[in-house]
C-alpha cells in the first residue's frame, strides 16, 4: 500500500492544517513518527493536547507498517460510536478501508476492508471474537483515548485478552490520567519518588508546547458568580453567593441553582456567551458555540433559551439519539451558531469551527473538564481564540488555572480531593434522564438565581474586578477580538484590567445608606437567620434548636423581642462556632 495519501492527510485532519503547518506532518508528529520506526517497539503510547492531530499521525505510522508489510489487518477501538465513523472518514481519506459498522454478531467483515473500528465495550462483550480476529492476521491495534480500557475491570480484562496476540499496539491519549486504580492495559507503570506506580509515555507533547508552537488554540475562561435562592424539600428558604466561601452542601446547592433553566443565571450566562460568539465571528466567520448540558431536560429547555436569545434554532444532541453522529457532522459542516449536548460531545469528537463553550455541568473530574475544553482548542488558523463560560465554583476555577499541567495516571495513590472524583467519565457520558444530585442534600426548588460577572482566568492569571452581567465592565471582556495570540491576549486582558481599575478609583464613592431602627433589626434578623441556615446543614440540627443554643449562650429574649445588640452577639456566637469547627 502506498504511504503517499497518508503523507498529504491534513496535520490537524478532520480540518485543514493549522497555519504553517500543511503539507507535510507537524514537528511533534515527525517527531513521533520518527521515534517510533527507530524503536520498533510492539507498544508504543502518545500522550498529545486534544486537537494536537492524533489522528493523522496515528493513520501515517498505520500506512507506514502496511506498506512494509509488517502488518495486514488493523483494529481502532474508540469510546462512542461516533469515533468509529469519524475514525473510518480519516482512514478512506488515505487509502485504508476501514468499517465502522462491524457487529460482533457478524464474526467478520468484508474483504474490501483492511480492518475494523469497534467499541471498548463492544469488544468487551465478546473479547474471545476479537481475539480471533487479531490472531488470524498480524494486526495494529490502534487504542484511541487508551485510558478508556481501564472503565471497568471486565473492559480491561477483554482488552487484554483481544487484544494480547497483537502484532503492533499504539495507545493514543490526550488525557491519560484516571480518577480510579483500574490500570490500563498494555500500558507500562513506573514507580515514582513518592511511591506510586506512575504512567509511562513513549512521546508526549502537551497543551504548553502545543500553544507555544500554535497547533492549539489559548483559551479565555470567562467566569461567573451571582446570587442564588433556593427551597428545601423541609420548607427552608436558603440564599447563597456563588463564587464566595461557601461549605461543601452549600456550594453543590448553589451550583446546582445556577444551572437550573428555570432560573436566570444560566440564560444570562448563556446570553453573555452569544454576544462573545457574535465577537469572535468578526473574525471567524463560522465560529460555533457548544453548551455542555448535564441531562436530557435541561439540554432541551436550553436550546430553548438559545432560540429567544439569537432567533435560531440550536442543535441538540442526546446520548441516545440514533441520529446523534449525523447531526454531530451535519453541524461541523454548517454555519449555524450553537450546539447543545448531553456532555457526550466531551472527547474525540472534532467540530474545529468551535469557539465558544458553556460548561453547564457538575461533572468536575480533571479529565472530563480537560476533554471537554479539548473540543475548543484544535486551531485551523493563527490567532483563533477560545472562550469558555463557567461557574465561579473553585473547582472548576482551579482546572482552568491548571490547563498546561501534564498528568500521568497513578496507581495506589492517596484518596483524591474533594471535588475531583465525582464520577467516572462513563458515568459522565452515559444516558442521563435526570438532573445530577451534588452532595448528600434533599431536593429543592430554585425560586431565583442570577448572574453576576466574575473574573477572566488565562495563562494562570485572573482578570477583571467583576462586574453587573450588561455593564460596560463586562463587555470590555465580551468584546475581545476573536483573532489574537497568546501573548496579546495576555497584554489586552491586562489593559483592561487596569482601565477597570483605575475607573473605580476614580469613581466617587456612594454614601452608606441610612437605615431606620426596624430596617436595621430587620437586617440584622436576616443575616443571623441564614447563618442558622447554613449551621442546620452544617451540623443537621433544626432550627429552632440551634436559635435555643444561641439564646441560652448569649441569655435575651425569642428573636421576635431580641434587641438589635441581642441578636448581634447571637451573629457573633454562631460565626464564633464555625470558626471553631473549621479549625479543628
Amino acid at each position: 500500500m502506498s504511504t503517499f495519501a497518508a503523507s498529504h492527510l491534513s496535520p490537524s485532519y478532520p480540518d485543514r492544517a493549522a497555519w504553517g503547518t500543511a503539507t507535510k506532518l507537524r514537528a511533534w508528529q515527525q517527531e513521533a513518527f520518527d521515534l517510533y520506526f527507530r524503536r520498533e517497539p510492539r507498544d508504543f503510547m502518545t500522550v498529545a493536547t486534544p486537537g494536537a492531530g492524533k489522528t493523522t499521525y496515528a493513520l501515517r505510522i498505520a500506512s507506514e507498517l502496511l506498506s512494509q508489510g509488517v502488518i495486514r489487518a488493523i483494529t481502532i477501538v474508540t469510546p462512542t460510536e461516533h469515533l468509529k465513523r469519524q475514525w473510518a472518514d480519516a482512514a478512506a481519506k488515505v487509502g485504508i478501508a476501514i468499517d465502522p459498522e462491524f457487529k460482533n454478531s457478524q464474526g467478520a467483515t468484508s474483504r474490501d476492508y483492511v480492518g475494523v473500528a469497534v467499541t471498548y465495550a463492544q469488544v468487551a462483550m465478546h473479547p474471545a471474537l476479537h481475539r480471533a480476529r487479531t490472531e488470524a492476521r498480524k494486526t495494529l491495534v490502534i487504542f484511541d483515548e487508551v485510558h478508556h480500557a481501564g472503565d471497568a475491570k471486565s473492559w480491561g480484562d477483554g482488552i487484554r485478552e483481544a487484544f494480547e496476540p497483537a502484532t503492533r499496539r499504539l495507545h493514543l491519549t490526550g488525557t491519560p490520567f484516571r480518577s480510579d486504580d483500574s490500570p490500563i492495559p498494555f500500558v507500562e507503570y513506573a514507580d515514582d519518588a513518592e511511591g506510586f506506580k506512575r504512567s509511562v509515555s513513549d512521546y508526549s507533547y502537551g497543551y504548553g508546547p502545543a500553544l507555544a508552537d500554535g497547533v492549539v488554540r489559548p483559551v479565555i475562561f470567562l467566569a461567573y458568580s451571582g446570587e442564588m435562592k433556593w427551597r428545601t424539600r423541609a420548607g427552608d428558604e436558603i440564599a447563597a453567593t456563588l463564587g464566595t466561601p461557601l461549605t461543601k452542601d452549600q456550594l453543590s446547592q448553589a451550583w446546582r441553582a445556577a444551572l437550573d433553566p428555570k432560573g436566570d443565571w444560566i440564560r444570562q450566562v448563556m446570553q453573555a456567551a452569544d454576544r462573545r460568539l457574535t465577537e469572535v465571528r468578526r473574525g471567524v466567520p463560522d465560529a460555533g458555540g457548544l453548551v455542555i448540558a448535564t441531562d436530557h431536560e435541561a439540554a432541551r429547555a436550553y436550546a430553548r433559551h438559545l432560540r429567544n436569545i439569537t432567533g435560531e434554532g440550536a442543535t441538540v444532541v442526546l446520548s441516545d439519539d440514533p441520529g446523534a453522529s449525523k447531526k454531530i457532522k451535519q453541524f461541523a459542516a454548517s454555519q449555524d451558531r450553537w450546539l447543545v449536548a448531553v456532555r457526550m460531545v466531551s472527547e474525540g469528537v472534532d467540530i474545529p469551527r468551535l469557539c465558544v463553550g458553556v460548561y453547564a455541568t457538575s461533572t468536575s473530574t480533571p479529565l472530563f473538564f480537560a476533554q471537554a475544553v479539548g473540543r475548543f482548542v484544535r486551531a485551523r488558523k493563527r490567532g483563533e481564540t477560545a472562550s469558555v463560560f463557567l461557574p465561579s465554583v473553585p473547582t472548576l476555577m482551579g482546572l482552568a488555572n491548571e490547563m498546561e499541567v501534564e498528568r500521568d495516571h497513578v496507581l495506589n495513590k492517596r484518596p483524591p480531593e474533594d471535588g475531583l472524583d465525582d464520577s467516572l467519565l462513563q458515568e459522565a457520558n452515559r444516558k442521563k434522564d435526570n438532573p445530577d444530585v451534588l452532595g448528600d442534600e434533599l431536593p429543592f426548588e430554585t425560586m431565583e438565581t442570577t448572574a453576576t460577572f466574575d473574573r477572566v482566568l488565562f495563562d494562570g492569571g485572573e482578570f477583571g474586578t467583576g462586574a453587573e452581567v450588561g455593564s460596560a465592565e463586562e463587555e470590555d471582556f465580551l468584546g475581545l477580538p476573536g483573532l489574537l495570540e497568546p501573548d496579546q491576549v495576555a497584554s489586552l486582558l491586562r489593559k483592561r484590567q487596569a482601565d477597570q481599575q483605575a475607573a473605580k478609583r476614580r469613581a466617587p464613592k456612594p454614601a452608606e445608606p441610612v437605615l431606620s431602627p426596624h430596617e436595621q433589626l430587620a437586617e440584622l434578623r436576616k443575616e443571623l437567620n441564614g447563618l442558622v441556615g447554613a449551621w442546620n446543614h452544617r451540623t443537621g440540627q433544626p432550627h429552632g434548636v440551634i436559635h435555643s443554643e444561641l439564646r441560652r449562650a448569649c441569655g435575651g429574649p425569642p428573636i421576635a423581642q431580641a434587641t438589635g445588640e441581642q441578636v448581634q452577639e447571637r451573629i457573633d456566637k454562631i460565626r464564633h462556632w464555625a470558626t471553631q469547627r473549621s479549625s479543628r
